[in-house]
């Protein structure tokens, strides 16, 4: 039968039925027409076409407008039906010519009603061209997938419409119920993606497309007549269909492809068709897209319809697809429950097993006398290695585990699951078991959120793993592990804990709030922890004990209640490249026989030092920067013995490095700057060897060695100190051999109070004040000393001191060589002193008053009176110049030849110096120079 034309291209606008107008054809917006090639209608659609369009059209020649359909096309945004209804309307009618085929008419005839009893071809014409867009859609709306792919094959119109997107969008969710089109782009793979995000014309026809061959089990679901989707009461008969049908043969197995008859009890019918099963019959030339042929190794597809299923135990070991099917939330749905044995288990055989968007709750009674603790809400064993997507899984039970993963061989993919509110372990991987874990919701439960043990291998990304009321992750007995970028935290116990030999890998990780630590490796545990963010923990950010030997790399550690690293109990570990910072407590804490290897790493703004060895704790300490802590930069006491090299330890608050109560250890080649207290201090029986360092900049002195201290302090370069370059006090008898002590704005080495020492072969040079002090009994010995270029004396010593010095050169120096105090008797002994400028003579043989040739911190070593008609004190002192010209006549009285500056000069005395000009307002009458600040803040881990 010749064909009429039609094109897409050509509008049409219609008059109401009611005023019996025409169709008026308007011009075409294109020149050319394609053809439609009509197929004849099948005899079954073209009965229930008919049926439906009595049912549409209403009574014969009543005229009245169709009812539009409950499918009319209002179309999802993006995916516009490829027609707008209503708008494009057919051609007009034609005429049969006398061979009576339709030809084109020379002019526009009145339209036929179906009553007044028209040929085949006037039928077909009808059907085809004048049948109104709203009466086809609610046709179409009563067919069947199959039928509905048939019908897109008669006509360009037909297609057009028969793809319309709410008319799939509503068959296919009488079938599958889903909310938003569900891809099946591979085995094991389903994604829901939204209308208006989807690649397809007809996302809904797509979807039904790919999941076409699978069947479902809904009970007492009534289907369309001739639908020949299969449709099972419960899991356990459609599992078994799937046996049979797998188990079959070839030619049972083949017809799996193709769209199957309904069934709802029999599996019987699982041969029909198959003679013809690889060709569907919408289309014998096998052209119809209304499926997706299934590949020859797709494993099942069972569909699981909202409902709580409480059956057997179900024990999956073919390759089979169960996914659940609902509107709304799909996993909260569809409820697996079991109250003995396991609720799902994947074995052996169970390759490209799925189960999805589904519930399972393990429940056993608690009454009951059955063992349990073996079984599991999900089990996956030995050799399989099923996908595991969007569950919710639940355990009641008090043993075990939610989910158990175990066995050589076990290598499931679980994601994007929600592994919550269990009595237990929320996910258990034990003896050699593997699997990818990714995208999972782990929170509350009782025990910890994962356990790893006997060389399980998993591989764990994107986790939320929170709020569990233990460990959050627990690592032990040889487990292992790959952990990136989970978020672990507020956990009652660790964020991770590793032990007794376990040896997982955390990179990019963030482990916070643990209301203990974040990171436990304990009982010779391993471990590499890489890039990861440790912060906010009530303890320590990571606790390294009992012969444990981790790694930790990378990580940012910071605002811990407590300590950053704390290794302790003969722990080890590498701490490297690490940044450290704003914890409560030390950043790294090392005590009781640990030796850990910690370098490169960042250790800055903590609230209490910086680094803190005590109780006998070891270690190499090198390469790090230790900056603007609170208290000291790196505190070492009680037997600690640890070894730093090649730090920079600077803009601290208090002390740069401070060894008390009995510390040693080595400090070498380190640049320590910039402390408001001195650069080092050694006190209390404290005996480090000192070694190599730069120490400058402190803002009470280089080094101070006080109330016992001992040490080694050998080639070092002391430098720009704002007082002495090293103190040495209070019975302190430190040695320091072949120093560099220059440009402190203060004196070069200063010894006080009883301190004591040996100085051999130092070069002391270019310092405000005495190049070496030696004051109030103490009693040192100089040897081999070059000291030079000094603004003041070379070495001065007064107060009751005494020194041994031997071989030693002293030489240009301002205030002169050797200048001893009254009553000081030091052994001297091969000593050269020599250019050295004696400033105090020539002011003195000048007339001078002294003070203008003192300073704050440069007393020159001369006579001094005290007058008492001028009632000055016992902390004053006057030069002989200033007493005979401006305290002439008055009671003066001779104290003693010392250092000291002129207050008459100083202007501190009721009358005013005739040998100065305008006064200075200097009150310091100190003899000595200041006492420098000693560290008494000690607190403790």
């Amino acid at each position: 039968m010749p064909s009429a034309s039609f094109s897409s291209s050509r509008s049409y606008v219609r008059r109401s039925r009611r005023k019996g107008g025409h169709r008026i054809p308007l011009p075409s917006r294109t020149q050319s027409s394609e053809p439609c090639e009509s197929v004849p209608i099948p005899n079954n659609v073209t009965g229930s076409a008919m049926a439906a369009t009595a049912a549409c059209a209403g009574p014969s020649g009543g005229g009245g407008a169709p009812p539009v359909p409950a499918a009319a096309p209002a179309t999802t945004a993006g995916h516009h039906s490829p027609y707008d209804l209503r708008r494009k309307s057919p051609p007009a009618y034609h005429e049969p010519g006398p061979s009576g085929a339709c030809s084109l008419p020379a002019r526009k005839r009145p339209r036929t009603s179906l009553s007044q009893g028209v040929d085949v071809c006037n039928v077909s014409q009808y059907l085809q061209y004048e049948l109104p867009d709203e009466v086809l859609l609610c046709i179409l709306s009563y067919l069947t997938e199959r039928d509905l792919c048939r019908v897109a094959q008669v006509c360009k119109r037909f297609n057009t419409i028969a793809n319309d997107t709410e008319l799939w969008k509503s068959l296919y969710q009488s079938v599958f119920e889903y909310d938003t089109p569900l891809m099946h782009p591979a085995p094991c793979q389903f994604e829901f993606v939204a209308p208006d995000e989807c690649d397809a014309d007809n996302p809904w026809k797509e979807s039904f497309r790919q999941l076409y061959y699978g069947i479902h089990v809904r009970p007492s679901f009534r289907l369309k007549k001739d639908s020949r989707i299969r449709h099972f009461n419960t899991i356990r008969t459609a599992l078994e269909f799937v046996e049979e049908r797998t188990g079959s043969s070839v030619t049972a197995s083949t017809n799996t492809a193709g769209p199957t008859t309904s069934s709802s009890s029999s599996s019987a019918a699982s041969t029909t068709n198959t003679s013809n099963s690889n060709v569907c019959s919408c289309n014998p030339t096998g052209a119809c897209t209304c499926r997706r042929p299934q590949p020859t190794h797709q494993p099942a597809l069972v569909f699981i319809h909202a409902g709580l299923y409480q059956e057997e135990c179900l024990a999956i070991d073919s390759d089979v697809q169960l996914i659940g099917c609902a509107t709304g939330n799909v996993a909260e749905s569809v409820v697996l429950e079991r109250e003995a044995e396991s609720t799902l288990t994947f074995a052996e055989g169970a390759t490209r097993a799925y189960a999805g968007h589904m519930t399972l709750k393990f429940s056993p009674d608690a009454t009951s006398t059955m063992q349990h603790h073996k079984h599991f809400c999900l089990e996956v064993s030995d050799n399989c290695s099923p996908t595991i997507d969007h569950c919710i899984i639940r355990s009641a039970s008090v043993v075990g585990a939610a989910v158990c993963v175990s066995g050589a061989g076990a290598n499931p993919v679980i994601k994007h699951c929600d592994i919550s509110d269990c009595e237990n372990v929320g996910l258990y991987v034990t003896d050699y078991a593997q699997g990818a874990y990714q995208d999972n919701e782990i929170s509350r439960n009782a025990l910890a959120g994962i356990w790893v043990k006997n060389f399980a291998n998993p591989i764990m990304r994107r986790n939320h793993i929170h709020h569990g009321r233990d460990v959050g992750i627990f690592t032990f007995e040889n487990g292992l592990g790959y952990f990136e970028a989970n978020d672990i935290h507020n956990n009652r116990i660790a964020g991770f804990e590793v032990k007794a030999g376990a040896n997982p890998t955390v990179v990019h990780c963030e482990i916070h709030h643990g209301q203990t630590g974040g990171i436990y490796v304990h009982e010779s545990g391993l471990g590499q922890f890489i890039d990861n963010k440790i912060h906010s923990n009530n303890f320590a950010g990571v606790w390294i004990t009992s012969n444990s030997n981790p790694t930790i790399r990378r990580n940012e550690i910071y605002n811990g209640h407590q300590g950053g690293v704390y290794i302790f109990g003969e722990g080890r570990g590498l701490i490297e490249h690490n940044n450290i910072y704003g914890n409560a407590l030390a950043g790294i804490q090392i005590r009781t026989n640990s030796d850990p290897i910690v370098r490169h790493n960042k250790i800055h703004h903590g609230q209490h030092g910086g680094i803190y060895v005590h109780e006998k704790g070891q270690g190499l300490i090198e390469e790090n920067e230790v900056y603007a802590n609170t208290l000291a930069g790196v505190w070492i006491t009680t037997g600690s013995t640890p070894v730093l090299r090649r730090n920079r330890i600077h803009s601290g608050k208090q002390v740069g490095v401070y060894f008390y109560d009995n510390g040693h250890g080595k400090l070498e080649d380190n640049d320590i700057f910039n402390h408001l207290y001195s650069g080092v201090q050694i006190r209390t029986g404290s005996n480090p060897v000192i070694r190599g360092n730069k120490i400058w900049g402190g803002q009470n002195g280089g080094v101070l060695v006080y109330n016992g201290g001992l040490g080694l302090l050998e080639q070092n370069e002391i430098f720009d100190n704002a007082m002495a370059g090293v103190w040495i006090k209070t019975d302190s008898n430190p040695t320091l051999k072949r120093n560099k002590i220059f440009d402190g704005r203060d004196g070069g080495i200063c010894i006080f109070n009883g301190g004591k020492g040996v100085l051999e072969e130092n070069d002391i040079f270019h310092n405000a004040q005495a190049g070496v002090l030696i004051s109030t009994q103490s009693h040192p010995v100089l040897r081999r000393n070059r000291i030079f270029d000094g603004l003041a004396a070379g070495v001065e010593i007064t107060n009751n001191a005494t020194a041994t010095l031997e071989h030693n050169q002293i030489f240009n120096n301002r205030f002169g060589g050797l200048c001893l105090a009254s009553g000081v008797t030091p052994l001297v002994r091969g000593n050269k002193i020599f250019s050295n400028q004696d400033a105090v003579e020539k002011a003195v043989g000048g007339g001078q008053c002294l003070y203008k040739i003192s300073s704050y911190t440069s007393f020159p070593m001369h006579d001094f009176y005290r007058c008492q008609t001028c009632n000055t004190t016992d902390r004053n002192a006057i030069c002989v110049n200033c007493i005979k010209t401006c305290h002439s006549g008055h009671d003066v009285e001779f104290i003693r030849h010392d250092r000291f500056f002129c207050d008459c000069g100083a202007g501190t005395l009721s009358n005013q110096c005739q040998l100065q000009g305008e006064p200075t307002q200097d009150t310091d009458t100190l003899y000595d120079s200041a006492a420098p600040m000693e560290s008494h803040t000690l607190m403790v881990n």
